[in-house]
């Protein structure tokens, strides 16, 4: 045989052999459109070039589900919390630190109102002692839980005239002390004479109360 003749069949072979290698190839590359992974998702993750490394994403620790709950019925701080109470040596000097805002909060003018009301021609601890029987009224769950609750609860305050409040004078300096103390009250900064009281009457009264009397602060006496 010649040489030229087993140089045309060397190369037939080859090329015979080439073209199947190709085809096999192709077959494994193919996706499978039949089976369980005929996906687009599936389709690339077979022809995935090796370099290529999957997504990772790091999935945060869930909270157990009574934490969540807590975090559902919580009420935002910034409501929950009153501001810090000012601090001074004495009670003068801590109505003159109070701020005096343009408009108070309802809850606030109710028990700044009923201080005015009851006790403005008094010091600022008989001020204070008013004050604080209605937050503590307030918080002993045996009257509203409010302060306008507790201030227009029928036929407890005699300065209360079908559900509403007389005039005050807004301008006045009593007005100003009754504002401050409500703060004070309020925020519990200052300790009343007679803490913990939850009744008063005025001293030129005498009613048949079986009560424990606490004290004689100016012009009214306190109970709890």
């Amino acid at each position: 045989m010649s040489n030229k003749l087993r140089q045309s069949r060397t190369i037939a072979v080859t090329a015979t052999f080439l073209v199947a290698f190709a085809s096999a190839t192709a077959i494994v590359a193919q996706p499978n459109t039949d089976g369980p992974n005929s996906s687009p998702v599936a389709a690339q993750g077979l022809i995935q070039a090796p370099s290529q490394a999957p997504l990772q994403v790091q999935t945060l620790p869930s909270l157990p589900e009574e934490q969540i709950q807590q975090s559902r019925e919580a009420p935002s701080e910034a409501f929950s919390q009153d501001p810090a109470p000012v601090r001074a040596p004495t009670l003068v000097s801590l109505v003159a630190a109070q701020p005096q805002p343009a408009e108070l909060p309802r809850e606030l003018n109710c028990l700044a109102g009923a201080i005015y009301f009851e006790a403005k021609s008094e010091s600022l601890s008989g001020q204070l002692a008013v004050g604080r029987v209605i937050v503590a009224r307030s918080k002993s769950g045996r009257f509203p839980n409010s302060y306008c609750g507790v201030v227009f609860q029928p036929s407890q305050f005699s300065f209360v005239r079908g559900g509403t409040m007389p005039g005050i004078a807004r301008g006045s300096r009593q007005w100003r002390n009754a504002v401050a103390i409500a703060q004070i009250a309020h925020g519990g900064s200052w300790r009343s004479p007679v803490e913990g009281a939850l009744f008063f009457h005025a001293a030129r009264v005498s009613p048949a109360w079986r009560l424990t009397r606490m004290a004689r602060v100016e012009n009214h006496i306190f109970y709890r």
